[in-house]
């Protein structure tokens, strides 16, 4: 079996990405493929545990329900399943993502001091994911935006340690909030200011090589080489890559350490493994860690591809 004809064979949101991305095939046929994300697999069975106030788990970022000490970040609340939506490629059009959205904007309050939730809280790495799922399902977050704009650091990235005394940006934050920022560019066509801090942002990377520190040039973390998904609010550079990829960026040699890392990890049958899944309660197990990975096949053909092409 071919490696396109083993992710065809996966979840619908495999198959209509899959299609989109890796054939030629019509869009008609994509998007009959993308409706049934809403129905089928792993979008059904996320918006079947929706709870009838729309939130998910009764919490935003957290659960109502206290998890034991000792068992990780739950990522059962209605922040972490909303981008896990969102990633699996849920039309925004659909009436469930309609009503889910309308309802998490009258009833989210964010545990941190009662914000409306698609107002955001504090932390930039929050915030840029509630702006990523925000614009991707229609949602006016145009204040959030500029208040993660005007809390960029003079290295051109975003550190939700600031509070604590950070002066310089981290990977995760980042990332974050690049996702967040190019998501409301795609849905609005954003503006100066957006671009700019998206360029920055991006450059704070790319001096990086996406994954060494500036200072040293060691790998900043090892798991920054790990291949994860869903990744939630963590960094790798198969992520990284993927942004670089839905931003339209031209390949460029700051990154080519990146992409020869994630093309070493391709198995001799065409297939990427699932090197690690964060820790923490879920709602459903997408894939098995140390098995091939339908996601990161997925996400590491459609950047070798990009890279190949020159974009």
């Amino acid at each position: 079996m071919s490696t396109i004809d083993w992710l065809l064979e996966g979840d619908p949101a495999i198959r209509w990405q899959t299609l989109r991305d890796l054939t030629d095939a019509p869009p008609g046929e994509v998007a009959a493929e993308r409706t049934r994300v809403e129905h089928e697999g792993w979008g059904a069975r996320l918006l079947a545990l929706e709870d009838a106030d729309g939130l998910w788990a009764g919490g935003a970022c957290f659960p109502r329900e206290p998890v034991p000490d000792g068992e990780g970040q739950p990522w059962t609340a209605t922040m972490h399943t909303l981008q896990t939506l969102q990633l699996l490629g849920l039309d925004p059009a659909s009436a469930s993502a309609r009503r889910a959205v309308t309802l998490v904007a009258e009833n989210g309050r964010w545990e941190h001091d009662g914000q409306r939730y698609f107002d955001g809280e504090v932390e930039p790495c929050i915030n840029g994911r509630t702006i990523e799922t925000g614009a991707y399902f229609g949602v006016d977050v145009s204040p959030l935006v500029g208040r993660v704009l005007g809390e960029r650091l003079a290295d051109g990235g975003w550190n939700c340690e600031v509070e604590n005394g950070s002066v310089v940006s981290s990977f995760d934050t980042t990332i974050n909030v690049l996702d967040g920022l190019l998501a409301f560019e795609h849905a609005t066509g954003g503006s100066d200011e957006v671009r700019e801090a998206i360029h920055g942002g991006q450059a704070y990377l790319l001096e990086r090589g996406l994954f060494r520190r500036r200072s040293t040039g060691e790998v900043a973390d090892p798991t920054y080489l790990e291949l994860a998904f869903p990744y939630y609010w963590q960094y790798d550079v198969l992520r990284a890559l993927d942004h670089f990829r839905a931003a339209g960026v031209a390949p460029d040699p700051r990154m080519a350490e990146a992409v020869e890392h994630v093309r070493s990890r391709r198995q001799d049958d065409g297939r990427w493994l699932l090197d690690r899944v964060p820790r923490g309660a879920v709602h459903l197990d997408l894939e098995t860690v140390g098995e091939p990975s339908r996601w990161n096949t997925l996400r590491a053909l459609r950047v070798l591809d990009w890279w190949g092409s020159g974009a």
